[in-house]
C-alpha cells in the first residue's frame, strides 16, 4: 500500500492533479461574488482528487462531510448522532470493501485490500477501519489545512500570496513553513497526538513510565526557539533546517505526505497566479470557524476579488 504513495509514484498524477486544480480555479472565477472558497475549491478539489484515486468519482460530497465531522466530533454533536454516523459510515467501508475484493480495480482501496489479503495479519474489520481512515484523511485533513492557509494567506500573508503566484518554484518551501506555523487542530481539545509509551524515556528531566499515555504537542515542537530559531513568517521562501512535525514521524509519518504537498503546491500558485485580487468578503473577525471538532477551520470562506 506504501509503494503507491512514493513520490516517484505520485509524481505520475501530478499532470492530472493540475488539471483538477485549473478547472477549480476556472470554474471559481466564474461564480457569481462573493463566493464561498470552501465550497468551490478548497473542499472540492481534495475530494475530486482523492474520490478519483480511490475510485469514489460518485461519493456525495455531503455525505463524505458529514461522515468526516462526526469522525472528528468533540462536542459538535450528540454522542449517539456520532455513533450513528460511524455505523452508517462503517457500513459503507465494508461494502466498499467487499466490491473492491470482488472487482479489483487500479484504485488505492483495491490495492489495499489486496495487501491486506496477501499479508494476512490484518482482520476484516481492520482492512474496513483502514479503507475509511484513508477516505477521511484524504479529504478531510487536507481541506482543514489548506482552509486555514488560506485565511492566513489573504490576510497578513498577502506578500506571500502575491509571491506563490509570480513563481511556482518557491511553493514547496514555502509549504513546509506553512505546515509548520499554522495550526490545524482545536487546542482546547487536541492539545496532541495521543501516543503511548513502549519503553521507559526520559525528556525534560520527566521520567514517561513505560504504558504512559501521552500527548505529543506537534504544534508546539514545530515552534520551539531551539530548533527554529527563525520566525517561519520571516523567510516564508526557505525550508526549515529541520524537518517540521505536521505529518508526523516514524512510524506515524502520514502516508498520503506526498500527495498532500502536491495538491498544496498547485492550488497555492495557481489560485493566486489566475486570482490575485482575491480577498475576503468579510472582515477576519467574522469568519464562521467549525467548532467541537478535533481540527478547527473556516465553515465558510465569502471572498471576492
Amino acid at each position: 500500500m506504501g509503494k503507491a504513495f512514493t513520490p516517484r509514484a505520485i509524481d505520475r498524477w501530478r499532470p492530472w492533479i493540475a488539471s483538477v486544480v485549473d478547472e477549480l480555479v476556472e470554474q471559481l472565477a466564474h461564480e457569481d461574488q462573493p463566493v464561498d472558497l470552501i465550497a468551490h475549491f478548497v473542499r472540492a478539489m481534495p475530494v475530486a482528487v482523492f474520490g478519483r484515486l480511490m475510485g469514489l468519482d460518485g461519493l456525495d460530497r455531503e455525505r463524505l462531510a458529514f461522515w468526516s465531522d462526526h469522525a472528528f466530533a468533540t462536542t459538535a454533536f450528540p454522542s449517539q448522532q456520532v455513533e450513528e454516523a460511524m455505523l452508517d459510515f462503517f457500513v459503507f467501508g465494508t461494502g466498499l470493501v467487499a466490491q473492491r475484493r470482488a472487482e479489483p480495480g487500479e484504485d488505492l482501496v483495491s490495492s489495499l485490500v489486496q495487501a491486506a489479503d496477501e499479508d494476512g495479519e490484518l482482520s476484516e474489520e481492520q482492512i474496513v477501519l483502514l479503507t475509511i481512515l484513508l477516505v477521511i484523511a484524504g479529504h478531510e485533513v487536507t481541506t482543514t489545512v489548506l482552509s486555514n492557509t488560506m485565511v492566513y494567506l489573504l490576510t497578513e500573508g498577502r506578500d506571500t500570496w502575491n509571491a506563490l503566484g509570480k513563481d511556482e518554484g518557491l511553493a514547496p518551501a514555502t509549504i513546509d513553513q506553512l505546515l509548520r506555523g499554522i495550526s490545524i487542530s482545536d487546542r482546547d481539545v487536541l492539545p496532541g497526538f495521543m501516543r503511548r509509551a513502549v519503553e521507559d524515556v526520559e525528556i525534560g528531566g520527566v521520567l514517561i513510565p513505560a504504558g504512559s499515555m501521552v500527548a505529543a504537542d506537534t504544534v508546539t515542537a514545530n515552534l520551539d526557539p531551539e530548533v527554529y530559531p527563525e520566525d517561519w513568517r520571516t523567510q516564508p521562501f526557505t525550508s526549515p533546517d529541520t524537518p517540521h512535525l505536521a505529518f508526523g514521524a516514524g512510524p506515524h509519518y502520514c502516508l498520503g505526505a506526498w500527495l498532500a504537498r502536491m495538491e498544496m503546491e498547485l492550488a497555492l500558485h495557481r489560485l493566486p497566479k489566475r486570482l490575485p485580487d482575491l480577498r475576503l468578503a468579510v472582515p477576519v473577525e467574522e469568519i464562521d470557524w467549525r467548532r467541537g471538532l478535533l481540527t478547527r477551520s473556516p465553515n465558510t470562506l465569502p471572498v471576492t476579488w
